[in-house]
């Protein structure tokens, strides 16, 4: 199973949402469209926000930003 996802939720609140589940995000990022590109760092992880987000996953295609570097944290 993937653990990627693409979620109609802003950013920080999929980041807040896996820290609740302690769920370890692996990459994240924004798409053009609005939501977020998820992905988890264990399919398990994966599969329990697949649960968590099931009414606002986005399916089939979705346009993704080309070469997106996210900001520094540092």
């Amino acid at each position: 199973m993937s653990r990627a996802m693409n979620i109609a939720l802003p950013e920080g609140e999929v980041t807040s949402r896996c820290q609740k589940a302690g769920v370890v995000i692996s990459a994240i990022e924004p798409l053009p469209s609005g939501g977020t590109h998820l992905v988890c760092l264990t399919s398990e992880g994966a599969e329990q926000m697949r649960s968590e987000f099931k009414a606002k996953l986005l399916l089939g295609k979705v346009k993704r930003l080309p070469f997106y570097v996210p900001p520094s944290r540092w």
